[in-house]
């Protein structure tokens, strides 16, 4: 119903028991209050800008209270500082503490592991260039220390992690890095790198260090492949040396053995032969004191036998003819033109004349005549 309506005749913007306001002086109402606490007005407040004042106050107090409400997770841990210093440790749940600026909270993660990317170029023992890429996995271990003891604790364990870094490649030759201490690059800049963290008191705990990429700079890859190959080739000739070896020393040793043995039958043949030939020195002695001309000349007559037997050549004297037999006895026992010398040999002794039986009788008595001289 409108406030003009015939029959209504009371104001509906006007209150019980005070005069009519408009909208326009309720905001300056507010306003005036306002101003008298907040200590804007040109004269001295009112009691009822003072109670608004009051109230005002609380509530600001209250909502500076309320901000001292935090919350700590299970996996966190809250480091209370009361004017910048250490206060306490608060374990997970809802805790109060003195708003700022009189004390300050750090909420720390202490079991979250975090991963530190690290990669460099650097220097290796025997002055060599090598790229090492890694990943550092670390987590908070002592907040308390995490937040008081280093002012930066993530630029110093970067700092730190080149620093054991260099000095486990720094103390060995890229070719070690490279084949055989692989495998011990992690562990030992773990060790160094958590030494050093303990040493500076920094609350870190250094979970594990992953090797990714330990390589030579493209500059030098060339090099470095020519130095691999060579290194197979040295493997392989060693391996054919031991082969070698392993086959040559059994044959050696063997070698060794059957001349040690032959070296023995010959020295039994040698001392037996020297026994033999003395005994029969001495039974040809003992034959020959007693008969001194039969042992002498069958001494002369085995010696000629001998000498004739192992002479190629055979001369006949034909004596008071003047004609010599020749006989070649070299091709003869060669056997290749055995035929044609047997048949040479014979048609040459069938031209020659055959001497008188007189002469032959005279050569004989010769012989025989030298024979017994």
């Amino acid at each position: 119903m409108a406030w003009n309506e015939s029959g209504n005749g009371e104001d509906p913007w006007k209150k019980e028991g005070g005069s009519p306001n408009d909208l326009d002086r309720i905001v300056q109402n507010w306003q005036r209050k306002l101003s008298g606490i907040i200590g804007g007005g040109r004269g001295a407040p009112s009691a009822g800008g003072s109670s608004g004042g009051l109230v005002l106050a609380i509530l600001l107090l209250i909502a500076w209270t309320l901000t001292g409400l935090y919350r700590v997770d299970e996996a966190e841990r809250g480091i209370v500082q009361r004017f910048g210093a250490y206060s306490v440790t608060t374990m997970p749940g809802l805790h109060w503490h003195f708003p700022f600026p009189i004390e300050t909270v750090d909420v720390v993660n202490v079991t979250a592991v975090n991963n530190y990317p690290f990669r460099t170029e650097m220097l290796t023992a025997d002055e060599q260039y090598v790229f090492i890429q890694m990943v550092v996995q670390y987590r908070r271990s002592d907040p308390v220390k995490y937040s008081f003891e280093v002012v930066d604790p993530e630029s110093t364990l970067q700092d730190v992690t080149e620093g054991a870094l260099r000095e486990v490649v720094g103390t060995s030759s890229l070719e070690v890095l490279v084949t055989e201490q692989r495998d011990q690059i992690a562990p030992r800049t773990q060790q160094i790198l958590q030494n050093t963290l303990d040493g500076y008191q920094s609350g870190f705990t250094i979970t594990s260090i992953s090797l990714e990429k330990l390589d030579y700079p493209q500059s030098v890859q060339a090099a470095v492949d020519d130095t691999q190959k060579a290194r197979n080739d040295s493997d392989r000739y060693v391996l054919e040396a031991d082969t070698y070896a392993k086959d040559i020393i059994p044959k050696a040793r063997g070698s060794a053995a059957r001349i040690m043995q032959d070296a023995a039958a010959y020295h039994d043949r040698v001392i037996a032969d020297a026994e033999g030939e003395a005994a029969r020195f001495e039974a040809i002695l003992t034959e020959y004191k007693r008969a001194p001309q039969v042992t002498r000349k069958r001494l002369y007559l085995q010696a000629v036998e001998e000498v004739y037997a192992n002479s190629k050549k055979v001369l006949i004297d034909s004596s008071g003819t003047g004609n010599l037999i020749y006989l070649p006895l070299d091709k003869l026992v060669g056997g290749e033109t055995r035929e044609s010398s047997l048949s040479d040999a014979t048609r040459s002794a069938d031209s020659q004349q055959l001497p008188p039986a007189s002469n032959q009788q005279d050569a004989e008595a010769n012989r025989d005549r030298r024979t017994r001289q």
